[in-house]
């Protein structure tokens, strides 16, 4: 089990990740652009969404507005697009993942990172990928539950590079530090916003806010 904070700290631009534990799921946005740091998390009747933190300052709402996180009956599902709407709308979270892709933003061609919580504690994770042949490679991982103190971490990137270099290998299995913790880990020039939802409550960081 490795060190979440570490790890974060020692990664400038893992972009945009998710870890799903027991009782915990974190989500957070990274930036390097003007447009992509203009944002904040926002509350919703059931998740969050992203919004311009200045709407005259937003250049193209494409791939940066959507709803990261949202309910579909009693799981929570979260994403890094507006895959999380596709999913909820065909009410399957393997079904939602293969209606889509990787982002169409050439050279990075982002992955599409996805999760869902269930009531009885199993999560699922999965990465939607670009592979040199153009085709999209969809992976799922599926598990049966976390010990205590123990979670799955998966991002968009495996660090800061012109094309980024998208996730490797399965989750990675980390510590589940506190929500401020992790907040402070994240690079303080790239970080955006994190969700944190510990045992059902949501606590929102926005650096544009002055978190």
């Amino acid at each position: 089990m490795q060190d979440l904070c570490e790890l974060l700290r020692n990664n400038p631009y893992p972009g945009r990740g998710i870890v799903v534990g027991r009782g915990r799921v974190y989500y957070w946005i990274m930036g390097r652009s003007a447009n992509s740091r203009n944002r904040i998390f926002v509350t919703t009747d059931d998740g969050i969404r992203t919004e311009a933190h200045d709407p005259a300052l937003l250049a193209d709402p494409s791939l940066i507005i959507y709803h990261p996180v949202r309910t579909m009956g009693t799981s929570l599902v979260v994403t890094n697009g507006d895959q999380t709407d596709t999913i909820v709308e065909k009410g399957s979270f393997r079904d939602g993942c293969m209606a889509r892709e990787f982002e169409p933003d050439a050279p990075n061609f982002t992955p599409r990172i996805s999760s869902i919580s269930y009531e009885d504690g199993s999560f699922e994770l999965s990465i939607l990928k670009h592979q040199d042949s153009g085709r999209c490679l969809r992976e799922f991982f599926s598990f049966e539950g976390a010990d205590e103190g123990v979670g799955y971490f998966i991002s968009t990137y495996q660090g800061d590079g012109d094309p980024l270099p998208s996730f490797a290998g399965e989750p990675i299995e980390v510590d589940m530090p506190d929500p401020e913790d992790v907040w402070a880990a994240l690079d303080q020039d790239n970080k955006v916003s994190l969700y944190a939802n510990v045992g059902g409550s949501v606590t929102l960081y926005n650096k544009n806010l002055g978190d």
